[in-house]
């Protein structure tokens, strides 16, 4: 699916539409400014019982919990799988309702085999491009977990 908007507001509004038919672990993508956080208020104000005026870029708390099961995680300050990987997303991700991942792309192996990715361009200073695809990782058969000669 892809989606235009032109302002902050138009962006939000988008998010609260979205937020009925999103569940499980959506990835987001975008350059810095690109309107990640803006989309997940409106993502958050669209659910009942969350609570969408604590949201802000989780940049430096890293993890954000909004109530109803939605959480709210910024990996821009982390550079690898391993760093990642002592914040304990396992479980968050395998007990939450909605798990939005800013910063995304950088889980590397750790990324779930199923999630809803979401990528945020921008066509000039307010317009944005949203592109919303589900994404299925499938696992390699190999027991040995190499690939085929």
């Amino acid at each position: 699916m892809r989606l235009k908007t032109t302002s902050e507001e138009a962006t939000i509004r988008v998010g609260r539409e979205l937020a009925a038919g999103l569940k499980g672990i959506v990835l987001l993508r975008g350059n810095l400014g690109a309107g990640k956080t803006t989309l997940v208020r409106g993502i958050v104000a669209g659910i009942p019982g969350a609570n969408a005026d604590e949201v802000s870029s989780p940049t430096f708390t890293l993890i954000h919990d909004y109530g109803a099961g939605v959480f709210h995680v910024d990996l821009y300050r982390l550079e690898t799988e391993a760093q990642i990987a002592t914040l304990g997303l396992g479980e968050i991700m395998d007990s939450a309702r909605l798990v939005l991942i800013e910063w995304g792309e950088r889980l590397g192996s750790l990324a779930p085999r199923v999630y809803t990715e979401i990528v945020l361009e921008m066509d000039g200073e307010e317009r944005r491009t949203i592109l919303i695809e589900e994404r299925r990782i499938e696992e390699h058969s190999d027991a040995a977990g190499s690939y085929p000669a």
